[in-house]
């Protein structure tokens, strides 16, 4: 799974991954982060979502990255933002009112271009990623900032009766990658829906990662 599998997938349009409206479980569970108004949310492969409009609607920062410079035009364009562009180290910036988000790969951004963050919402990078990429992301998510809390979205589904992405990412497979960080917390686990359930059946779920002593 490279840059170029995605850059074609943008191409050809097969994004039903995006959503037109803010995700769900981002509106009924992200003030389980307990984020004072202000605080900066970092969203990786954030792609063109409307979850970006919906943390700026609600008083956060946005710093994002993703690999598809159209994408992030069309986020600008949505929010009637004419972008700073800028960049660094292979990187591009396109910057805004309460907004950041890096063009390039994930593994290539690092914390000093990042800058401090206050939260992480993950809904499309680590179920994006297959299961031997998840490891080296969740360490290089770490790098860019620790110790932080994170709401992530995920799902579980029979991997053998659908090709990811989105990959399957059963409740072990969370614990496993995360337990040595953060306590990990169920908030809530419901039918898929969406175009993704024309493909699959199962569940999809919301977790709230706190890290270890600081909850």
């Amino acid at each position: 799974m490279d840059k170029r599998f995605w850059q074609t997938r943008w191409q050809e349009g097969k994004i039903a991954f995006h959503e037109s409206v803010p995700n769900r479980h981002l509106v009924r569970h992200f003030m389980a982060l307990s984020l004072s108004s202000g605080s900066r949310v970092f969203v990786p492969f954030c792609g063109k979502t409307a979850d970006l409009d919906w943390l700026l609607s609600q008083g956060y920062g946005v710093s994002g990255i993703e690999l598809n410079q159209d994408a992030v035009g069309e986020v600008f364009e949505r929010l009637a933002l004419t972008p700073d562009v800028a960049r660094f180290r292979g990187l591009t910036r396109f910057s805004g009112k309460g907004i950041v988000i890096w063009v390039g790969d994930f593994f290539e951004l690092s914390a000093l271009d990042l800058g401090s963050v206050d939260a992480v919402y993950d809904r499309a990078a680590l179920v994006a990623l297959p299961a031997q990429m998840r490891t080296k992301y969740v360490r290089h998510l770490q790098s860019l900032c620790p110790s932080v809390p994170q709401l992530l979205v995920s799902y579980d589904y029979d991997q053998g009766k659908m090709e990811g992405p989105p990959f399957s990412l059963p409740e072990e497979h969370v614990r496993s990658l995360y337990k040595d960080i953060y306590e990990i917390e169920n908030l809530a686990s419901v039918d898929i829906y969406g175009p993704l359930a024309e493909r699959c059946s199962g569940r999809e779920e919301s977790w709230i990662l706190r890290p270890i002593g600081q909850s």
